[in-house]
């Protein structure tokens, strides 16, 4: 059986991983939808597009004939009540894009703020470990439930299955992406090692010491594609993690020793990201041209502000992968190498030295 995959957000890390996925499975054929181009994937059929502008996506979409649509992309808004507003607007004028194509099944990624509250209400909740898809939703306003809402919405009125993925902090291969941990530290060791700043673990104690996991965008990708075919996955809820969990005291040595840098002590309480290395830029563009680099701007390839959130959280947060290892899914993905394998790739790229 021969699928069409749209893709909404393929030059992201979940979007790039899963064409690359699909474009080596057989019978899967894959449309990927941005703003702008990129360096996509061979083999991906670009359409340019804007999910906040609904006229222009319908235009854009029109007889696009998925089979399959993946909502793999976000817009970081100023508050959460924007957040809501923009992004559930954006997952409804996709749908409503492909109301007469009758998609069979769409796949939206969210994340673990499912469990911990939005941005303005991060861990205040206190949740318990390890977060269970059955867990209640929290008492705050989250762009990831009106997400959800409208996908649940659209499904009762164009009769398509759905599943939600909902991993932890992503590790790939991405350029200019909001989350993207693994160009944000090479490039952070890189600006310690030209100027001799210590690389130290930026981020809370209890992050330091406590039990943690991640996604690759590797797994999440096999993830998405096994749901997408499984009927026993439809209309679920699912975590998606790596298989295994870690403590960045154990980590942060074996990512220290594959950048080149020795690992600072840690010491004992958080060095932000967004302060430690603000000013940066011309020092960047230093490295930049001695290595011979892409030229991009530093604010594209190190995402302080989000790493800083990951790292700095003052409560413990590891997934439970019962449910879906219930269902069939079996993948694993060491986690050591989500990181070696990102930064080799990143560095293949000329992205970070």
């Amino acid at each position: 059986m021969a699928y069409r995959a749209l893709i909404a957000g393929v030059s992201g890390i979940v979007g790039r991983h899963l064409a690359e996925h699909l474009l080596d499975t057989p019978g899967w054929e894959v449309v990927g939808l941005s703003r702008h181009a990129h360096d996509l994937p061979k083999g991906v059929r670009h359409i340019a597009g804007d999910l906040t502008d609904a006229a222009g996506l319908k235009a854009a979409l029109n007889g696009v004939g998925a089979s399959h649509v993946f909502i793999t992309t976000w817009s970081r808004q100023a508050t959460e009540a924007e957040n809501i507003k923009v992004n559930g607007a954006m997952v409804a004028n996709l749908l409503d894009a492909l109301a007469d194509q009758k998609p069979q099944h769409v796949a939206l990624v969210t994340g673990l703020k499912h469990y911990l509250g939005p941005f303005e209400a991060y861990a205040k909740a206190k949740p318990i470990t390890p977060f269970r898809e059955e867990q209640p939703r929290l008492p705050y306003e989250n762009f990831y439930y009106e997400q959800e809402d409208v996908v649940f919405d659209r499904a009762k009125r164009m009769g398509f299955s759905w599943t939600v993925h909902r991993p932890h902090t992503l590790i790939g291969y991405a350029v200019g992406n909001a989350m993207n941990m693994a160009a944000t530290l090479g490039t952070y060791a890189a600006i310690c090692e030209e100027t001799g700043k210590p690389f130290v673990f930026p981020g809370s104690p209890e992050q330091f010491t406590a039990c943690v996991d991640i996604t690759d965008g590797r797994v999440l990708a096999k993830q998405l594609a096994w749901a997408a075919t499984t009927p026993s996955a439809a209309n679920q809820a699912l975590n998606i993690t790596n298989g295994e969990i870690f403590r960045w005291n154990w980590m942060w040595p074996k990512l220290a020793a594959n950048l080149g840098v020795p690992a600072a002590a840690y010491p004992g309480h958080p060095t932000p990201l967004a302060e430690s290395m603000a000013g940066m830029e011309p020092i960047w563009d230093k490295i930049a041209a001695a290595k011979g680099l892409q030229k991009n701007a530093l604010n594209t390839v190190a995402s302080w502000w989000h790493s800083d959130a990951d790292l700095g959280r003052t409560i413990e947060n590891f997934t439970d992968m019962t449910k879906a290892r219930d269902l069939g899914f079996l993948a694993y993905q060491n986690s050591v190498r989500s990181f070696t394998d990102a930064f080799d790739r990143l560095r293949a790229s000329k992205i970070i030295p």
